[in-house]
């Protein structure tokens, strides 16, 4: 039967490992290692350092020791603001998940004997898809013998990856699926990205139709100040 001192060593070394678990990167004290590569809080090489010392360094500049690379032989760690460095990691994550989940996938089809017209109607909706801030799934429907002339869908799909090339790059390459052949194209530009230039467009037009319109009134009203000839 444990004493209560044996329970509290115990419970002591799992919150020990439970928090060692919970936080992955290992900073200040915790770094248990002889020695470590050090780099300065301006990405600076100190060189091979002993762990003592880096935390020395680390006091002295107010600054936290942080293990950036724990594999390495010895491992890297650099001197910074932890706090600040966890926010701002913490920001990019929650901005790329709002843009990935903001992007939508947008699907166009094709038929392999599209004529001219059809083929520019097509396109203007992938380009609005791409200045949007969309992926498009490009999809190219064959008919009976048309499955037999592949490279014909690569053709077509390569020529609207050109046309719209300064909107958007290839992601996924053709491929055939089923009795379809895709293509996946992604934007130069994150949604949040197209968004705001958007906005922009729509405030800078606004503006210069309330420009226009106030040169107008006062051109009409120089008009009715001024004294009959």
């Amino acid at each position: 039967m444990w004493s209560m001192g044996a329970f509290s060593i115990a419970t002591t070394s799992f919150e020990r490992k439970r928090s060692e678990h919970i936080s992955e990167t290992r900073i200040n004290d915790r770094i248990r290692v002889p020695e470590v590569r050090l780099v300065g809080p301006n990405g600076e090489q100190v060189g091979i350092v002993a762990i003592r010392k880096a935390l020395d360094l680390a006091r002295e500049a107010d600054l936290d020791l942080v293990e950036v690379a724990p594999q390495a032989k010895p491992p890297v760690a650099k001197l910074m603001d932890y706090g600040k460095f966890k926010y701002e990691s913490a920001q990019k994550a929650r901005e790329a998940r709002k843009n990935q989940a903001n992007t939508a996938l947008k699907e166009i089809r094709f038929r392999l004997k599209i004529d001219e017209h059809d083929y520019e109607t097509k396109k203007g909706h992938v380009t609005r898809f791409l200045a949007g801030g969309d992926k498009v799934k490009v999809m190219i429907m064959f008919r009976g013998r048309e499955q037999s002339r592949p490279e014909m869908g690569i053709k077509l799909l390569n020529r609207l990856a050109e046309d719209v090339s300064d909107l958007g790059t290839v992601e996924s390459s053709p491929r055939v699926d089923g009795r379809n052949m895709v293509m996946v194209i992604a934007p130069h530009k994150s949604k949040s990205d197209a968004k705001a230039e958007a906005r922009k467009a729509s405030s800078d037009a606004k503006g210069n139709v309330a420009e226009v319109k106030s040169r107008r009134d006062r051109v009409a009203a120089e008009k009715h100040a001024a004294p009959d000839a």
